[in-house]
């Protein structure tokens, strides 16, 4: 088993953040991990993207150039990364004014940002964006993400533990209601 993802979106959207936090997730429970970075020019409001490699085997090479999910936070990222995802698109539909029409992969659109505004915070969209995912492709169960989250949240944030896993469960429970799963 190999999964690539790439997580794409403005600086400030948490996009690094969820990344890492899955390649922790999947380290913990022994798989084989690649996470590599990549900034825009600015740091907050500029293009972020990651790339994550998960594998029960050793990684030939962290380069993701096809993956298999491609998640989109915003505009830009959803024009890059629709013609490039193999299996499946999440996008933010908060965020995204259009819609994946391809027939040949499975789309998700999630309105991640809505979501977390409901929970009382936007910054929790990534999360949401991670739950809805997770539920649609279980490379990783949402309890190894608590627990990763747990270990792994930075002690400044601590306090935005549980807000992190209620932001988890919207995401799974909206994906839940989606009458195409």
């Amino acid at each position: 088993m190999q999964e690539q993802f790439v997580f794409s979106g403005f600086g400030g959207q948490g996009v690094m953040f969820v990344g890492q936090l899955l390649a922790y997730a999947a380290m913990d429970n022994s798989f084989e991990v690649t996470w590599i970075p990549s900034y825009g020019p600015e740091m907050r409001g500029g293009t972020a993207h990651c790339t994550v490699v998960i594998s029960d085997r050793p990684i030939g090479s962290p380069i993701v150039q096809n993956p298999k999910v491609a998640i989109a936070f915003n505009n830009p990222s959803f024009d890059k990364y629709v013609s490039v995802a193999s299996e499946l698109f999440v996008y933010n539909s908060s965020m995204v004014d259009s819609t994946c029409q391809r027939s040949d992969i499975t789309a998700l659109p999630v309105p991640a940002t809505a979501l977390a505004d409901k929970l009382g915070s936007l910054k929790l969209a990534n999360m949401v964006m991670l739950g809805a995912l997770l539920t649609v492709h279980p490379v990783l169960s949402i309890s190894a993400i608590r627990d990763a989250l747990d270990i792994h949240i930075p002690s400044h944030h601590r306090n935005l533990l549980d807000l992190n896993y209620q932001a988890l469960d919207v995401g799974m429970q909206h994906v839940m209601q989606v009458p195409l799963f």
